[in-house]
């Protein structure tokens, strides 16, 4: 039986019901069990869909590329015009920080809202001698718009003025948060402190004003280097210039309008200001690898012969399906983020999901549309001899006979040597994990040539570590039974000696009297592991035992507060989430390859890789052995909200390794009926192109290390080794080794559940070889 009519038999065969279905049980491949059966019969169905639209694509390129050129003009354009701003506004109801900063919004408005500090400082001497032009400049701050009070840092009680003289801050209450205020604001502000700074006092910004001085990021360094990279991988691992540019120059169009559409739709959701930036990674990785997906087979099919319209049909019908799963697996994992309940972390996933899917449809129609164009030419540029995807034969062998196939028999003859050390080697970089610590990665880890940084090294230096991480305190006297000035100094006392407290303020009523407001300066750093704990003591014990029997409710909120409220929440949320995407993706996987082997398989090595990944994001971060690579001058806690999103992405996009490898072995599979040799032909005909794909999403992921933002770096770090340690360790040796293992039990599915389960085929049969 051919190629073809194997290919058909499984067709038929996926749409049937009844006896058929002991087939699926017994692990009998359906091609042996129909014999003569094809596309040439009498009943055989057409070409499928995505077949007709790769050849159509193919066979009208121009028009395709015209309209894709349109789209990219009028997303260009539009996002000029009507894009929206990108902020980080999380919110976290019914938590301490929330509703302390809801009392303080109703009853205290002059120390509610975003808060900004303004810190002076004076290289000899003390800022005394300079005490008017400083008056003059937090004068000047609270003249400007948006500007709710400018405290003064000699008359505020008690004042913020160092022990040694020499450093003072004052805190600058906004109505909204300063990111709104647009880049001419600092302008303003800067004319404002103008006087202070013509007496010879440095004068930098933090707090939440970092959202507005901190520069905006520029990953075009990352993307050059990337694309370098890739186009030196693609030369190297398949020799044609053209096949090497095409799949970049898809990628980068995809990118373009999927960034452009995010960019819209911001001007209706607020997305994170991390959100662009993650949605360019992970777009430019899937659609690279997408597009070379289908390159790789196309050149397969050109060199043995066919014409380039019948190609690009069968590349379709064949890739085409499997960049469609791993899509739909991506974008599920991602949109699984909203299970976490917090509509900030749910929303950047949500933004990576705009570029995936026009990186995927990029591949049904727009890859086809230029290997049409380009057709047999496509190696005439070549930097050694061009090599693409080998067809698999008819005995399960691949006809490249190269290195891969070589490899293949080798973890066939040894497979439980290669499984077990493939596990260890997993269990080595995973050890790092069990030490991980979440936190926020503060202004203290940002470059010193950014005026937060130096903002907080001389709050640090100059009023203690805790200093950069102040609690408020907030206590409701609504139904309170005891007087108020009794209830203050109650309170503060209890502060006081709450063990990790450096010093607190009074607590005083607001203006209606509704509520008292003070705070609490930690001991501590807020990276601090044990400023956190602090945190649970002035909530859990501090505040209800000062309280208790006086009606009423103490809350602490501030930026510090609601960041470890924010921290507390994912770290409740992720079993949910990694249940619903490991769940979501198992199912998936069940229905595209009907094997529960297969699919407890995949969401197993997924789960063992991540960890893999956890563990070398602690090393690098938290235990600070790549600070050389990362840039960073201090070892920092991992941000709360990294692993989450991890989780999600590289679940997602180790499914598109795992989908092309399995569709290769599943088609060897039905074609020969020989379990064995299947997993052979399909690791040594898929083996390079993962390689190169998976080499390409590294240096793309890695190039990213350059950003100036923190939570950039790790997601690089994170997502190029994850890539790195799946596309290795798991796709090339664990998954292969396994199936060895298994044979033909991988097929394994009982009948009652093939029955239940949906069928994805969207084919129906190839159209014919010419």
């Amino acid at each position: 039986m051919s190629r073809r009519s194997g290919l058909a038999v499984h067709q038929v065969r996926a749409g049937s019901t009844g006896g058929d279905h002991d087939l699926v049980d017994c692990g009998v491949p359906p091609s042996s069990a129909v014999s003569g059966s094809g596309p040439s019969g009498p009943s055989a169905p057409g070409p499928g869909r995505l077949a007709r639209l790769g050849s159509a694509c193919a066979r009208r390129p121009w028009l395709v590329l015209g309209i894709w050129l349109a789209v990219l003009v009028l997303t260009v354009a539009g996002r000029q015009v009507a894009g929206g701003t990108f902020s980080d506004d999380i919110d976290l109801p019914n938590t301490q920080s929330t509703t302390g900063a809801a009392l303080l919004t109703a009853h205290e408005p002059a120390v509610a809202g975003a808060s900004g500090l303004v810190v002076f400082h004076a290289g000899s001497g003390s800022l005394s001698a300079s005490q008017k032009p400083l008056e003059q400049s937090v004068a000047a701050i609270n003249g400007l718009p948006h500007v709710l009070s400018a405290s003064d840092p000699f008359t505020t009680s008690p004042p913020t003025i160092s022990a040694d003289g020499r450093t003072a801050y004052s805190t600058v209450q906004f109505d909204s948060r300063p990111k709104t205020l647009g880049t001419d604001y600092l302008t303003r502000l800067d004319t404002a402190v103008a006087p202070a700074r013509a007496a010879g006092v440095q004068v930098e910004y933090g707090g939440a004003l970092d959202e507005l001085t901190r520069p905006p990021p520029n990953d075009r360094t990352s993307e050059l280097i990337g694309f370098a990279v890739a186009i030196i991988v693609l030369l190297i691992g398949f020799g044609s210039v053209i096949g090497a540019v095409l799949p970049l120059v898809t990628a980068v169009v995809s990118v373009v309008i999927g960034s452009g559409i995010l960019a819209l739709v911001a001007g209706v959701i607020s997305f994170g200001t991390a959100a662009p930036t993650l949605a360019l990674m992970i777009g430019l990785g899937v659609g690279i690898d997408y597009a070379l997906f289908l390159t790789t087979r196309f050149r397969q099919q050109i060199m043995d012969g066919a014409d380039p319209v019948a190609a690009s049909g069968r590349t379709v019908a064949t890739s085409g399906q499997s960049v469609l799963i791993a899509a739909a697996t991506v974008s599920i994992a991602l949109l699984g983020l909203y299970a976490s309940g917090i509509t900030f972390i749910g929303q950047l996933g949500f933004a990576a999901v705009f570029t995936v899917v026009v990186a995927a449809a990029g591949a049904l129609t727009l890859v086809p549309a230029g290997l049409g164009l380009i057709g047999a030419q496509i190696d005439r540029y070549a930097v050694r001899r061009p090599v693409a995807e080998a067809p698999v034969s008819r005995q399960g062998g691949s006809g490249s006979g190269d290195g891969w196939q070589r490899y293949a028999a080798r973890v066939q003859r040894r497979p439980w040597a290669f499984l077990a050390g493939g596990l260890a080697v997993l269990a080595v970089l995973t050890i790092p994990l069990f030490s991980i610590r979440l936190g926020h990665v503060d202004d203290g880890a940002d470059p010193t040539s950014f005026t937060d940084r130096r903002a907080y090294d001389l709050i640090d230096q100059g009023f203690g570590p805790g200093a950069n991480g102040r609690f408020t305190i907030v206590v409701d006297l609504a139904g309170s039974t005891t007087p108020a000035t009794d209830l203050a100094q109650t309170t503060q006392r209890a502060l006081a000696a709450t063990p990790g407290v450096a010093r607190t303020s009074a607590l005083k009523p607001s203006p209606d009297g509704a509520i008292l407001v003070g705070s609490v300066q930690p001991a501590t750093g807020p990276q601090d592991a044990v400023t956190a704990g602090l945190f649970r003591t002035l909530t859990d014990t501090t505040l209800p035992d000062a309280l208790k029997d006086s009606g009423t409710r103490g809350y602490v909120a501030g930026s510090a507060a609601a960041q470890l409220d924010f921290q507390n929440t994912i770290i409740s949320r992720l079993p949910l989430i990694i249940g619903v995407v490991v769940l979501t993706a198992l199912i998936l996987i069940l229905v595209t390859f009907r094997s529960v082997p297969l699919a407890i398989k995949a969401a197993l090595l997924n789960l063992i890789s991540i960890g893999a990944a956890y563990g070398v994001l602690v090393a690098v971060f938290q235990w600070g052995w790549g600070a050389g690579l990362t840039g960073l001058t201090e070892n920092v806690p991992i941000e709360s909200y990294v692993p989450m999103m991890m989780f999600a992405i590289v679940f997602g996009l180790s499914m598109d390794y795992e989908i092309f490898l399995l569709s290769r072995i599943q088609e060897a599979w039905h074609t020969t009926g020989d379990s064995a040799g299947a997993v052979a032909a399909g690791l040594a005909s898929t083996a390079r192109v993962i390689t190169c794909a998976a080499l390409i999403m590294v240096a793309v992921f890695a190039s990213f290390v350059a950003s100036t933002t923190v939570v950039v770096k790790m997601l690089a770090v994170g997502l190029a080794s994850a890539v790195v340690i799946d596309a290795s360790i798991v796709r090339l040796v664990l998954v292969p080794a396994f199936m060895f293992v298994l044979g033909n039990n991988n097929w394994w599915l009982p009948r009652w559940l093939d029955r239940i389960l949906p069928h994805l085929d969207p084919e129906g049969v190839l159209p014919p070889p010419d």
